[in-house]
């Protein structure tokens, strides 16, 4: 994978700059261990320089005067912008965050479709003219952008989420300042490249890098920010809240998961054999939407675990850029040292390890952040690692006999994300479907996404939603405008109602 070391700089006003204080972060390879990046770790002077260019572009005349459908076409400019460049950027996402080549190449090659479906909304954001109940009057509503959007992405599919974020926010007609994680930040850097090019107005986008707690923090609570976009983790979403409470600020929160995947005696078994891998050990199961809880119906489950654990310890570990490798590392030091302790935790409280539970002692993995594939079974609900998530490549096993009783059980989290169902009984489907509090149900398949369906979740799992139109309304306020037709006087003291 090379051994250069980039220095990467930071995105402001449309200048590629340093930090203000010199400071940076070591980057690692997960896979090799090694260091492979410097990233600008920022101050309070580049947030507010960020913050600055965002706002003063906002309120600019060439912001204003760039119609809708100029914004939109911009928009699907970088639509190809990305495509061109879509196998550096993966190459820089696998290179920070261990996931396989393969997964971030074809996630990079679907995350032009976002800029492409809002391109071509950015002009379709319609007001309405409200039929009132006085014919002298007329009363209609304006959508209009909310100013500066603070937008925070997480470290396991930083592009896609800055997609998530970035294009409904511009199709709408706001400025952006990102912060992705400081444990993968090289490939947002990398994408201002892109941006830089496709002529928005200086200043529409603002890349900055460091820590989140403390150039998140700052940036989240800056008084000039008017909405925030955060992914990330619960307990971060709670003082990324906080923080925009204390300005008024609109918050949308994608938060964790603790994703239940239901398999039923009548499922398709195949089908469902891939569907709970995908979804626990796709990523190194470092999704938000990972199924890392599976109910199985008692009549099959020895029959469907048998099957599960052979399959699981048939997974290829090693190389992300390796294109027979099925599952890369952890992502940095502390997630597998997260892994490692709840594991640990499962097994003192009773679990028992069916499948992986340690790291592999191969050569060639040993100097790598990586984590077997991992079921643990005899765990109840109650259980930690059934109740708090991992993050990583562990699923827990769980039997159910009726249906009352498994929707009981997938409801009994702080967590609503997503859902997975597995059966071939239509009724029972939509059963599912409707006694599940999940933001996603899937039913039959599993870990898919699209730029036109909304995603978010319930409880604990988020506030709003991302894709979609919703998504572009999240980034809006409405304006009602009332006109007064006739030449009637009203009356000073008295409410026109």
């Amino acid at each position: 994978m090379g051994n250069e070391v980039k220095k990467y700089r930071i995105y402001v006003g449309g200048e590629f700059i340093e930090p203000a204080n010199g400071e940076y972060i070591e980057t690692i390879n997960p896979a090799s261990g090694k260091k492979w990046a410097l990233i600008p770790n920022c101050g309070k002077e580049d947030i507010d320089k960020a913050v600055a260019a965002a706002k003063e572009t906002f309120y600019s005349k060439s912001w204003k005067s760039l119609s809708p459908t100029k914004r939109g076409r911009l928009l699907r400019k970088l639509a190809d912008k990305i495509e061109q460049h879509a196998e550096n950027l993966a190459m820089i996402e696998t290179k920070d965050n261990g996931k396989i080549y393969k997964e971030m190449l074809g996630q990079l090659k679907q995350i032009p479709a976002w800029y492409e479906y809002y391109g071509g909304l950015a002009d379709k954001l319609e007001g309405k003219v409200i039929p009132v109940d006085r014919p002298d009057t007329l009363n209609y509503t304006l959508r209009e952008p909310l100013g500066v959007v603070a937008a925070f992405t997480a470290w396991n599919s930083p592009l896609l989420m800055v997609a998530l974020k970035l294009a409904p926010a511009i199709a709408a007609g706001n400025t952006v300042v990102i912060k992705p994680s400081e444990h993968a930040s090289a490939s947002t850097l990398e994408f201002a490249k892109l941006f830089d090019e496709v002529g928005f107005p200086k200043g529409t986008l603002n890349v900055i890098s460091g820590y989140g707690r403390t150039t998140g923090d700052a940036l989240s609570r800056h008084p000039d920010i008017n909405k925030v976009s955060f992914t990330g983790g619960p307990e971060t979403g709670k003082i990324v809240a906080k923080n925009g409470l204390d300005n008024f600020t609109k918050v949308t929160l994608e938060l964790g998961g603790k994703s239940p995947n239901i398999v039923f005696d009548d499922a398709d078994l195949d089908a469902a054999e891939a569907g709970v891998i995908a979804g626990i050990y796709a990523a190194s199961g470092q999704t938000c939407v990972a199924g890392s809880r599976l109910y199985v119906h008692e009549d099959i489950k020895d029959q469907f675990l048998e099957r599960l654990v052979q399959r699981t310890n048939q997974i290829k570990l090693g190389d992300p850029l390796d294109p027979e490798t099925q599952m890369g590392p952890a992502a940095n030091p502390q997630q597998l040292e997260k892994i490692q302790s709840m594991v640990e935790t499962a097994q003192q409280e009773g679990g028992t390890v069916l499948a992986g539970g340690g790291r592999p002692d191969e050569e060639g993995l040993k100097e790598g952040l990586f984590y077997k594939p991992t079921i643990i079974s005899n765990v109840n609900n109650t259980s930690t690692i059934v109740q708090e998530e991992v993050f990583g490549p562990v699923l827990s096993v769980i039997p159910f006999t009726t249906e009352d009783e498994v929707i009981k059980m997938a409801n009994d989290s702080k967590y609503g994300l997503a859902a997975g169902v597995w059966t071939n009984d239509i009724k029972r489907a939509h059963k599912m479907t409707k006694s599940l509090e999940a933001g996603t149900v899937w039913v039959n398949t599993y870990r898919t996404v699209t730029f036109n369906s909304p995603f978010g979740g319930y409880k604990a799992s988020g506030i709003g939603r991302e894709n979609g139109m919703e998504a572009l309304y999240e980034y809006t306020q409405t304006k009602s405008v009332w006109i007064n037709l006739s030449d009637e006087i009203q009356d000073p003291f008295s409410l026109k109602l």
